[in-house]
């Protein structure tokens, strides 16, 4: 058995509150590919995965492993893809797993795959996190990492762990270690407040951005995860912004009078893309952060809105009229070879282009029906994937493998209520709400934060 021993050091990001190394302790054997969950399927039935609290020696360290296990639990589950089994049926103690897993006791209690795991002070402050990812029937280690990192970051490494045990397994990057940016709602439907609001993928770590003084609209992530673009109505007139997360400035980027919709970076974070009215004509722009200068990409009578770049920057997906209603365009990132995607029923409008670059996600309706829709890029394999009275505004997890998008309720009264944020994934059949303080609209995932 080769024993492989790598160094990673994580940059310093007062953002994230975190600087941490990872040693990596990695076996490699002939089982692991043997413990393999294949995620392309329409249902997938969740892995049975057993995840012990990580071992302290200390009643504080060994809170802090229980909470560690249990977030690391918490995603899993949620992502549909593993069924974590109930530690009152565990048979070793956790104590005992230090040492080595006793792989009869956990075959015993049909798990097939074990986290195992500890946290320990250091002397120096800081927290040192263990973990390992055995196969349970196949008898080996799969993986293990150790994280140094400020006792209150263990929310952090607990992600990343679930990340790489979400990657060991099913061969997809994880998308745990992320964060959401969105629109807070509160207050009456005529009066309603709408503030820049900041959390963890989970709903953890929630923070308001603005004060709600200016309605803002539609963030937007940068490909670093540390800036954003978004809308906002100053005097009533339409800006867009660039903030930093990092420091909390930011930028006009200037006045757009009749945009509906902030900007989109392009995938190396050095243009934005956007639709903008003048002279009554709406039409898609890019505009290079480094020069400022605007680019027109469509020149048509028709309402050209929605851009997105594909992950390769070398084509843009929009939603058009031209066609006599929204449908869905793809072009080149010169504005050249436009060619229609859509051909159903209703109208296509909102498209993203996925991570990984096989999909755009987009909203249709019909009639009074709004659904949450994939496809790929030229048009064929159409899905809904989620319905309701008004459904809107998907967003791609870094994976590439779940959507978040913003639902609303029908309100008998006035016939709108307030808006909530929820995640599905490819599959449609594991759809979850997203806990927000107030009503939550416009999400926008983030990169992996590492």
């Amino acid at each position: 058995m080769n024993l492989s021993y790598k160094t990673h050091c994580a940059r310093g990001v007062a953002l994230l509150n975190t600087v941490f190394v990872l040693v990596a302790f990695i076996f490699t054997t002939p089982s692991e590919a043997q413990l393999r969950v294949d995620i392309t399927r329409g249902t997938v039935e969740p892995l049975p995965i057993a995840i012990p609290e990580f071992f302290g020696k200390t009643k504080d360290e060994a809170e802090i492993g229980r909470k560690i296990a249990d977030l690391i639990s918490a995603d899993l589950e949620r992502s549909g893809l593993f069924q974590p089994i109930d530690r009152r049926a565990f048979i070793q103690q956790v104590a005992a797993l230090q040492v080595q897993p006793r792989f009869g006791d956990w075959r015993q209690i049909n798990a097939q795959a074990l986290v195992s795991g500890s946290a320990r002070s250091q002397q120096d402050g800081r927290l040192k996190v263990e973990f390992r990812l055995w196969d349970v029937f196949g008898g080996s280690q799969m993986t293990g990492l150790a994280y140094f990192t400020a006792p209150n970051n263990w929310r952090r490494v607990a992600h990343i762990i679930a990340d790489e045990v979400y990657k060991r397994i099913t061969g997809e990057s994880g998308y745990f270690d992320t964060r959401v940016v969105y629109i807070s709602e509160s207050g009456p439907a005529k009066r309603r407040i709408k503030r820049l609001s900041i959390m963890d993928q989970d709903g953890a770590n929630h923070r308001f951005l603005t004060d709600g003084e200016a309605l803002v609209l539609t963030p937007r992530f940068s490909p670093t995860a540390q800036e954003i673009t978004y809308l906002s109505y100053v005097d009533g007139r339409p800006r867009v912004y660039l903030r930093n997360l990092e420091t909390g400035q930011k930028e006009n980027l200037g006045d757009f009078p009749g945009m509906t919709f902030a900007p989109r970076f392009s995938p190396d974070g050095n243009k934005v893309i956007m639709s903008m009215a003048q002279d009554g004509n709406t039409e898609i722009y890019s505009m290079d952060l480094r020069t400022r200068r605007v680019q027109r990409l469509t020149n048509h009578p028709a309402i050209d809105t929605s851009p997105s770049y594909a992950p390769d920057g070398r084509r843009i997906v929009f939603n058009s009229d031209r066609g006599g209603s929204q449908q869905l365009y793809v072009m080149n990132n010169d504005g050249n070879g436009v060619k229609r995607i859509s051909f159903g029923e209703g109208r296509y409008t909102a498209p993203v282009w996925s991570p990984r670059g096989d999909l755009i996600a987009f909203t249709k309706s019909v009639g009074n029906k709004f659904s949450i829709g994939i496809m790929q890029p030229d048009g064929g394999g159409e899905r809904i994937l989620a319905s309701g009275f008004l459904v809107e505004g998907p967003t791609w997890a870094p994976n590439g493998r779940v959507l978040m998008f913003f639902r609303e309720k029908r309100r008998r009264s006035n016939g709108g209520g307030i808006a909530q944020l929820y995640s599905i994934d490819l599959t449609g059949y594991n759809e979850r709400r997203i806990v927000t303080p107030a009503g939550a609209s416009d999400p926008a995932w983030s990169p992996l934060l590492r």
